[in-house]
């Protein structure tokens, strides 16, 4: 028996969806290996994200709570964290592959002397070693890597698991050794944007749109099927091209200089399909392309293409699926 422990991303006091999904994942590799799942967040004021985490299907719950994690910082994360795990013998250590997890796994792993694999889409337990499945080549091409020492770590792509369920998990309330004074920097203030939008790595569909809408005021088609789902199903994405042109915010560019993306369905709106856009979508479950060009290499991608003017098709598509949600 081994423990498989997932590093939560919380924050201001809540668990992020993608954790969810890590602790699914480690259920899955916990019944390969015969281990138990341990989660550990870091944080302040984190009632609500130890009851989630409880009912998330770990076995055990530990929680840092303390004013000096109000904020997050990769020095004091990393070394609470660290301090937990010493107790903890993990043979497997999985974290969302978030903001948070690109800039906290490669520190743990620096520290704990281990490989890491970086935004991984399947986990793998054969003959008592861990491994990992990603993609590679701009999405062309996976490699697969397997563990040679342990603990293994990864990080792993939201969307690609279902999150955990199940309840009466044991939670630990644990407390670091150091304090905000032994830290080599502090983070005051943190200050975004306000938005009530689903999280674009996070989106179950992503509605993404590209040159073929010809001004930045015709985005609203894709701003409107997007909220034809409902609210915090869909959100906006946008081509390298329109976002340079100054028509979108980078946050919603999708491609191999922007976000990468998995959600259930990608909708891709007047977009033609470049490599560079494909790195960042290609993993997603079903891909519907809608494009006048039907010589497009988008549809050699979709599952589901539509050949037409996105200015009549768009609309109609919304009604369709406000009908369908209704």
């Amino acid at each position: 028996m081994s423990n498989i422990v997932v590093i939560a991303d919380a924050r201001e006091g809540k668990i992020k969806k993608p954790t969810l999904e890590a602790v699914g994942a480690a259920k899955e590799l916990a019944g390969k290996s015969g281990g138990s799942v341990v989660a550990v967040v870091v944080g302040h004021q984190l009632d609500a994200a130890k009851q989630d985490l409880a009912n998330s299907g770990a076995s055990k719950v530990v929680a840092v709570d303390a004013e000096t994690f109000a904020q997050y910082s990769g020095d004091g994360f990393a070394r609470a964290i660290l301090e937990q795990l010493e107790g903890l013998s993990p043979a497997a250590i999985l974290m969302p592959h978030t903001a948070m997890g690109r800039d906290l796994m490669p520190r743990i792993a620096a520290k704990l002397d281990a490989g890491l694999v970086s935004d991984a889409t399947a986990l793998h337990f054969e003959g008592d070693r861990f491994g990992a499945t990603k993609p590679v080549y701009a999405g062309k091409a996976y490699k697969k890597s397997m563990a040679t020492r342990s603990p293994f770590l990864a990080t792993l792509r939201p969307n690609n698991w279902e999150a955990g369920s199940g309840e009466g998990a044991e939670v630990v309330d644990a407390s670091a050794s150091f304090g905000s004074d032994q830290l080599k920097a502090i983070v005051k203030e943190v200050v975004s944007a306000a938005s009530d939008r689903v999280p674009l790595q996070e989106a179950k569909v992503v509605v993404a749109g590209g040159r073929g809408l010809q001004a930045p005021e015709n985005f609203k088609l894709v701003e409107d099927l997007a909220a034809a789902f409902g609210p915090g199903v869909a959100a906006v994405g946008a081509s390298r091209a329109v976002v340079d042109a100054g028509w979108r915010p980078h946050r919603e560019q999708v491609g191999q200089t922007g976000k990468v993306v998995a959600p259930t369905l990608y909708i891709a709106v007047g977009i033609s399909g470049a490599i560079q856009h494909l790195a960042g979508m290609r993993t997603s479950r079903f891909i519907v392309a809608v494009n006048k060009d039907a010589n497009a290499p988008i549809f050699k991608e979709c599952d589901y293409g539509i050949v037409g003017d996105a200015f009549e098709i768009c609309p109609a598509l919304a009604e369709a699926i406000k009908a369908a949600a209704s």
